[in-house]
């Protein structure tokens, strides 16, 4: 056997090992590249799963805002409504006149001096262009009683035994507040009918 073939069967088996390698070698890098794949499609699943995720709690948390801020608009413009019609009602009441006030008025001081004594002096406050009213009443009704002064009120009266130990509020406004605490429910709902 010569040298060069020698030297030939050398090369021929470093080339087919070289081969062997080679092969191997893409074999592995296959495999690498592979699991690298799937590594980087199960990495892009879970982002994704988490960024669906976080887009989901922020749609809920931007709906459940919306909704919080646009209950609380409904709520203010309730408010707002529900304070308009009070304020209405209230002119409405200030402006009973005639006998109808004096018919109230007669009602609501019977009422209120019911609660005292015969023999107690009273003083009476009102609205001052009731006063005239006031003291017709009291003479009307044979009261120990004068108008004591102006009471800021839309009508009615408040009286009081001149040692001041008992006081009654019977205006039109403490009334109007009594009607209107105990109904609210029922003119929200008439108010606001779904």
């Amino acid at each position: 056997m010569s040298l060069d073939t020698v030297v030939e069967d050398i090369r021929d088996e470093a080339r087919a090992r070289a081969e062997e390698i080679t092969s191997e070698a893409e074999a592995e890098a296959e495999e690498i590249v592979a699991e690298a794949e799937r590594d980087a499609e199960e990495i892009r699943s879970e982002r994704e799963a988490e960024v669906a995720s976080t887009i989901e709690q922020e749609r809920e948390q931007r709906v459940s805002s919306a909704k919080l801020e646009a209950k609380q608009k409904r709520l203010e413009a309730r408010r707002t409504v529900l304070s308009e019609v009070h304020e209405a009602v209230e002119v409405e009441i200030a402006d009973i006149d005639g006998e109808d006030r004096e018919a109230l008025t007669r009602e609501l001081l019977a009422a209120a001096t019911e609660e005292f004594g015969d023999d107690d002096e009273l003083a009476v406050r009102g609205r001052e262009d009731d006063e005239d009213l006031i003291e017709s009443l009291l003479d009307e009704a044979g009261l120990d009683g004068s108008f004591a002064g102006e009471y800021d009120c839309l009508g009615g009266v408040v009286v009081e035994s001149e040692g001041a130990r008992i006081r009654v509020n019977n205006t039109f406004d403490s009334i109007l507040e009594d009607v209107w605490e105990e109904n609210l429910g029922e003119i929200s709902d008439k108010l606001f009918e779904q």
